[in-house]
């Protein structure tokens, strides 16, 4: 789980959008989930546009994971924090819950914002 989620951040974070598709239909089952406060996405494309649509919100952030990954089975949580590269104080912080398929491919992942900037 421990690279799944790795390369699930590096989804977050690039931003060449033909790479960035690569990269999610590699580690996204094709029925995939995503949801949190902001967005309830479904399969690859939708996850596609959500992603590309918080880093037009969130211009020249990155996403990093804000401590270990702690898994088990096919389940894993971990918590993450997009601010300006560079270890500067995070602008929002979010705590995550991923469920892997057993090909090792994302099916779900539930997104919770412990942190968020007034109107985003």
């Amino acid at each position: 789980m421990q690279e799944i989620i790795e390369k699930y951040i590096a989804c977050w974070n690039e931003t060449d959008p033909a790479r960035r598709r690569a990269l999610i239909d590699e580690i996204w089952a094709v029925d995939a989930s995503y949801t949190d406060p902001m967005a309830d996405l479904r399969g690859r494309a939708e996850i596609d546009a959500g992603v590309a649509g918080a880093q037009q919100m969130f211009a020249g952030m990155v996403f990093t994971l804000a401590g270990p990954v702690d898994a088990n089975h096919n389940q894993a949580r971990f918590t993450w924090h997009l601010g300006p590269a560079g270890g500067a104080e995070p602008v929002v912080i979010g705590f995550d819950v991923a469920v892997a398929d057993d090909a090792g491919q994302l099916r779900s992942v539930h997104g919770f914002l412990d942190k968020v900037p007034a109107g985003a």
